[in-house]
């Protein structure tokens, strides 16, 4: 069965209906409200969460009355364990009247923290409330003003506040009754009081679908937030909107080596591209081979097209050389030995003169445990192993002809292929750490200890450690997703090199965005509810 508003599903749990309603909130951060506080009573009464006379049960959803119940002085109220995130936008709560007991003097609404909880809600400053008996709201007075009609037994009541605006709004039995506050104060929290014996109330914090249809409350206030977007007008000083637009789409194109895709754009709306359409397929072609796990044909071609590159940025070239030793882990990208290959010093060479820093000795042990007696090996002959070969290289261009803007590749290597079941390819893969692990020697020593690398090369080190890399816990290296991040990171040097932007402005804008919307949300601003990037762009 389909509902108009998704949350109305009753398979839905918890977890599931709160993110559906409250996409913008980070519970790691500002965690909603789930149930009562059975916070232990603070010396001062002020902070308490819950009075006395308050009694908690089912999960501390269920509140009971277990005063004497002869005067106000005996009203209890309780507070819930998290006050409402200012990103929600529009938070909602329900209660159910499981009895009224005697005489039904019951409160629902909302309150600060460090309200005096000996009392029901409405009464005191910064408290909130609608009552039972007389169906009176309370704006932190004790004197009440006419609002709805009473509740009793069975009744459901519904308190939402509006996040953007500060207005409060409650409903009775899935109706809406009208607005019973204007700006209220952020960081409140849903609170209920009673007062005499008998009264039962039941909480519903999304555990349940609730009476009354808050989505479509919030598909208004969608509406009109992305109204107030459309709105607003260009800035001048950026020139025409059109043409801007226009160059971070085409930018976009041309950073992802979208070449066919960017060229047709370009002629479309009568713009010249930022980068020749050979540039753009070579960046193409190694992203492909990144994302396909030859890591080594990849160095290889950015060596011949792009000479230098790698030296000046040697963090990447070593975020590189370990990707590549993961992949020859998986059986993904495989070193052949030529021997006709010619020689020279490289990064890799395994002169016994290299230092070596205390740590990572640990790893050249590690890779030399795992491998066993593999034996002394000529110094070219590593450094073939590490450096890899291509062949689709040609006086510095990549054969391209048949290139199209499909990214897409067979990331997923067989378990067989695996180089740990070929003892031939592990031998080199021995060889290869080893140079590996010299590569980072000589980079403590010319730039000091980096953390990120040496922890980087452990984790991969420790795939040896297992008959099972995959099943192991450090098998998530192992994940073709693991390719993207250091493919974005080349194609930037790349792109930098050539004195492009190595970030796309598109990208920019996007994330930019987001962390403004997420600045709105700490500066309790709830209009960031409604104005996610993701909803504006559909």
């Amino acid at each position: 069965m389909e509902y108009e508003s998704p949350s109305q599903s009753p398979t839905l749990t918890q977890d599931q209906r709160l993110k559906l309603l409250y996409p913008m909130v980070n519970e790691e951060e500002t965690p909603l409200p789930r149930c009562w506080s059975t916070k232990p009573v603070p010396p001062n009464p002020l902070l308490q969460d819950k009075y006395n006379y308050i009694g908690l049960s089912q999960s501390n959803l269920r509140v009971h009355y277990k005063g004497h119940g002869k005067t106000h002085k005996d009203a209890s109220s309780v507070r819930a364990t998290h006050p409402i995130p200012a990103s929600c936008g529009l938070y909602y709560f329900e209660v159910k009247i499981i009895s009224k007991g005697r005489d039904g003097y019951m409160g629902v609404g909302l309150s600060a923290q460090g309200v005096n909880m000996n009392r029901l809600p409405g009464w005191d400053k910064h408290s909130y409330g609608y009552h039972g008996d007389d169906g009176h709201s309370f704006c932190s007075s004790g004197t009440g003003q006419a609002y709805g009609p009473t509740f009793t037994t069975g009744d459901v009541i519904g308190c939402g506040i509006n996040l953007i605006d500060g207005s409060c709004f409650y409903t009775k039995n899935g109706h809406h009754l009208g607005i019973a506050f204007q700006d209220l104060p952020s960081g409140l929290y849903p609170t209920v009081g009673l007062q005499t014996p008998g009264e039962v109330i039941d909480a519903n914090f999304g555990q349940e679908p609730f009476k009354f249809d808050i989505e479509g409350e919030m598909r208004e206030l969608r509406r009109k937030t992305q109204g107030v977007i459309e709105d607003l007008s260009w800035p001048r000083k950026h020139g025409d909107a059109q043409a801007v637009l226009h160059n971070m789409v085409s930018t976009y194109l041309v950073h992802h080596g979208y070449s066919q895709t960017a060229e047709s754009f370009a002629r479309s709306a009568g713009q010249e591209i930022s980068e020749e359409l050979t540039s753009m397929r070579n960046r193409q072609h190694i992203q492909k081979l990144v994302l396909a796990g030859k890591l080594g044909e990849a160095i290889s071609t950015v060596d011949q097209l792009y000479p230098g590159l790698l030296a000046l940025n040697q963090d990447l070239h070593f975020r590189l050389k370990v990707r590549q030793f993961i992949e020859m882990v998986s059986g993904a990208d495989s070193l052949e030995i030529e021997s006709e290959s010619g020689g020279g010093k490289s990064w890799a060479d395994t002169s016994s003169s290299s230092g070596h820093s205390g740590s990572n000795m640990d790893m050249e042990e590690q890779v030399d445990n795992a491998g066993g007696d593999v034996g002394n090996h000529e110094n070219h002959q590593t450094e073939q192993a590490v450096n890899g070969n291509s062949q689709n290289t040609s006086n510095g261009n990549v054969d391209c002809e048949h290139s199209t803007d499909n990214m897409d590749v067979d990331a997923a290597a067989p378990r067989a292929n695996s180089i740990l079941a070929n003892p031939a390819r592990f031998e080199c893969l021995i060889r290869f750490g080893r140079g590996l692990h010299v590569f980072a020697s000589q980079m403590e020593q010319e730039k000091g200890r980096s953390e990120a690398n040496s922890s980087m090369l452990q984790e991969a080190f420790s795939l040896l450690a297992y008959a099972d890399p995959w099943d192991s816990p450090v098998g998530g290296q192992l994940d073709p997703a693991g390719r993207e991040p250091v493919c974005a990171q080349l194609n930037s040097a790349i792109l930098e090199s050539k004195n492009l932007p190595g970030r796309p402005p598109l990208e920019i804008s996007l994330a930019h965005s987001a962390h403004l919307l997420k600045l709105m949300s700490n500066s309790e601003l709830g209009a960031c509810a409604f104005a996610d990037i993701q909803s504006v762009l559909n």
